[in-house]
């Protein structure tokens, strides 16, 4: 857009500039508003322009529109849209004439930054706390020096606490959760190995395109989409898998595209119960430092999360967990891997040097400023303030008289809740409308609800009053 309006001079040409519409140079202030309105949307023709600012009760405010005159020919202007000192005052128009922009029929202009604050209510990337950003804030270092290392064994450390476990492994890889999901198959699982994964969403269903494009033979569990995973079908195959094949059972803990929880004690008990020893492989990107989540107590072998969700930070640093049994499987796994090979990062741990890549400086600053923020809360009061948010915003819809996408309160999420429109509105242009009229960022409906929802999400950086501005 920059670009697009570096042509567009506000104030008038000089005196003896030609005209591009044809007529005579003119000093007339009102002749060069022509001008510029007609190298800003040269496709239409101008000849008396609706006025950018109007009076009312005394008082010069901004109009409302900008409408293209029925004659083509340039005609005597009319009365003075502004004053002639506005032409000057460059930084006061900027924003009104964007806000014509904005407000000029679709197929003009997409979008431009609005003014004021954006809401950011998607589920993820969050909103970033000040003091992470300050700590972000700073220039390169050597990795390989004293610091760098001495940081890292803290964050490896305090990472453990967020899975609450004592006896898990962290890895933090320069990646998103695709990678995190990518490093939790490749490391643990050989090619043809058999798994049973749940489909309940969009982003289950991106795992499930991963696993069989890793050459794994995925055993797919599907619910409708709104529903949670269907155990009572992993139950019965669990019973039947008398030589056990299956190797891994990978679930998405919470669904964002439907705002669906899944319960992984239940998913921890039926492996129990059935004495079984596959892996228990959990996505945890939306649910990890936001819902309850007990690694070491559930069983789980491989959870992973993203920098971008609860921890509150940008997006670029996946987190994976292995338990010691995930370890040992590693040994023997022969799926290929490089960049996602966790015997790399042993290595450099037991070297105490700790990155056997180039890490993001200002993550790791950002990772240690989030965590103590976490800390200072105490994250059994950050689960608790993510359930009050859940369950206000949950509250909120039903008042609006909307449904939620979710069908039963046991898969009811405290990070986002997905809202079904009317049949006769299309959610995508509840979306839109949000965006532009209020600088509210909600997010879309995803392949089978597309259309049909839209997503508020309710998880990191939020308290009471900013939930209460939706």
């Amino acid at each position: 857009m920059r670009e697009w309006l570096a042509g567009c001079p506000l104030s008038p040409p000089p005196a003896d500039e030609s005209s591009s519409c044809g007529c005579p140079p003119s000093d007339d202030p009102n002749h060069s508003s022509i001008l510029t309105q007609r190298r800003l949307y040269p496709s239409k023709d101008f000849s008396a322009a609706g006025s950018l600012l109007s009076a009312t009760s005394g008082r010069s405010r901004l109009g409302t529109q900008l409408t293209p005159p029925r004659s083509v020919a340039c005609v005597a202007p009319p009365p003075i849209l502004c004053p002639p000192f506005i032409y000057k005052a460059r930084l006061f128009l900027w924003p009104h004439l964007l806000l014509q922009i904005r407000r000029w029929p679709k197929g003009n202009m997409d979008f431009f930054y609005g003014p004021g604050r954006n809401h950011l209510f998607v589920p993820g990337p969050v909103n970033i706390p000040e003091p992470v950003i300050r700590a972000m804030n700073r220039n390169n270092e050597d990795y390989r020096s004293p610091a760098v290392p001495a940081l890292t064994r803290t964050l490896v450390e305090d990472v453990k606490k967020i899975f609450k476990t004592t006896s898990g492994t962290p890895f933090l890889i320069p990646t998103t959760g695709t990678g995190a999901w990518e490093s939790a198959l490749t490391n643990t699982l050989s090619p043809g190995d058999k798994i049973v994964s749940f489909l309940i969403g969009q982003f289950s269903l991106l795992w499930i395109d991963q696993q069989q494009r890793l050459k794994f033979n995925v055993d797919v569990i599907e619910s409708e989409w709104g529903r949670g995973a269907d155990l009572d079908a992993l139950a019965s195959k669990l019973a039947a898998d008398w030589s056990h094949s299956i190797k891994a059972v990978c679930i998405v803990h919470n669904e964002t595209a439907t705002g669906v929880t899944n319960n992984l004690a239940t998913v921890r008990k039926l492996l129990d119960e059935h004495n079984h020893p596959a892996l228990l492989l959990v996505d945890g990107v939306s649910s990890i430092c936001a819902i309850d989540f007990r690694m070491d107590e559930w069983g789980v072998d491989v959870a992973l999360t993203g920098s971008q969700k609860a921890l509150s930070m940008p997006t670029g640093m996946g987190i994976v967990c292995a338990s010691p049994k995930a370890l040992e499987a590693a040994k023997s796994a022969k799926s290929v891997r490089v960049f996602f090979d966790w015997n790399d990062y042993l290595k450099f741990y037991k070297m105490g040097t700790f990155w056997p890549y180039t890490p993001s400086i200002q993550l790791l600053y950002g990772l240690r400023a989030a965590l103590d923020l976490l800390f200072e809360e105490g994250l059994d009061n950050v689960i608790a303030r993510h359930s009050r948010l859940g369950k206000a915003t949950r509250l909120a819809v039903e008042a609006w008289g909307l449904k939620n996408c979710t069908q039963k309160e046991e898969w009811f999420s405290d990070t986002v809740t997905a809202v079904i429109v009317p049949p006769h509105i299309n959610s995508s242009d509840v979306v839109k409308r949000a965006w532009t009229r209020y600088n509210l960022s909600l997010g879309l409906g995803l392949n089978k609800v597309a259309g049909k929802v839209f997503r508020i999400g309710h998880l990191g950086n939020l308290n009471d009053s900013c939930v209460y501005k939706i």
